[in-house]
């Protein structure tokens, strides 16, 4: 019967994925927002609106007295070509209800109208704007799903390379971290997806970086030196052909002594934490307990 149960999810979850994967990319855009502004839409949430350069981005909060020493960085998905602040309510109102903490979320230029390295860039900018402000680096908890997690890893690849220093720590959901696709996942679960196919990441990897080495670290950071990163907690599906992105990534951290957990869930998607059901609450209840266990 539970088999049957989960048969029929996936269908469902097929079936509504379908209304973003549109081949039509402004679409397909307009689309996420529109269910970014439903799912997303709670009156125990506030958003400010604030520009940082040319970018929009907005603080997530809660309307109740609430933490204000730290505060969480999110960066959103939707493989470097779709997604926004506005999508990514779906997550983000969800992490400032769960933590209690101030949510910042900006929208980064997207490929293929600007491609790599436009977005590692954008991210630099808001980690600066952050510092800026009067926050210290310790203050800071990196989170991203999907391209989101590649971008927060490329975030602390690029810090550590200018010798600054990083964040308190990142969760990461369903991250994507390896644009070669050379995880076995990418076969094992093929059938299983039903969110993410080959055909799309092929797609969202040439806008995003044609022509480029994809082995690069702030392209797949998986390939990236991590030794000294902060704890590092990693959600992901059992069910998804970025199983494997988040498997390797896992013990690529472990091997350079970074504290790192990895958690997968059963029958899950990609990024299933947006989804308004109570496995998605208890994976972001375990992410607050995480982001609460590190800033102690």
């Amino acid at each position: 019967m539970a088999g049957k149960y989960n048969q029929n999810l996936m269908q469902l979850i097929r079936r509504v994925h379908g209304i973003v994967e549109n081949a039509d990319l402004e679409k397909h855009r307009q689309s996420q927002d529109y269910i970014g502004s439903i799912l997303g839409n709670t009156r125990e949430i506030g958003f400010r609106e604030i520009q940082i350069g040319t970018m929009y981005a907005e603080w997530v909060s809660v309307s109740r007295a609430h933490m204000k020493k730290y505060v969480i960085l999110h960066c959103h998905g939707g493989g470097y070509s779709t997604g926004s602040s506005l999508y990514a309510r779906t997550l983000t109102t969800k992490l400032a209800a769960s933590t209690s903490m101030d949510v910042l979320c900006f929208d980064y230029r997207l490929a293929p109208e600007n491609p790599y390295p436009a977005a590692v860039e954008d991210v630099m900018e808001v980690w600066n704007y952050l510092m800026l402000l009067g926050y210290g680096a310790r203050d800071v908890i990196v989170t991203g799903d999907s391209a989101g997690g590649n971008l927060a890893l490329a975030l602390l690849l690029q810090l550590k390379q200018q010798e600054r220093l990083l964040p308190r720590g990142v969760a990461l959901m369903s991250p994507w971290t390896d644009l070669t696709s050379s995880g076995k996942s990418f076969e094992d679960k093929a059938e299983l997806d039903p969110v993410l196919n080959r055909d799309y990441i092929d797609r969202m990897v040439a806008a995003y970086a044609e022509g480029r080495e994809l082995e690069s670290p702030l392209i797949s950071p998986l390939f990236g030196d991590f030794a000294g990163f902060p704890p590092v907690y990693i959600q992901v599906g059992e069910n998804e052909i970025l199983l494997s992105d988040a498997k390797r990534l896992y013990k690529r951290l472990l091997e350079a002594g970074v504290s790192a957990r990895l958690e997968i869930f059963d029958g899950m998607w990609h990024v299933f934490q947006m989804s308004p059901f109570k496995a998605a609450a208890e994976a972001m209840d375990k992410n607050a307990e995480f982001i609460y266990d590190i800033c102690r």
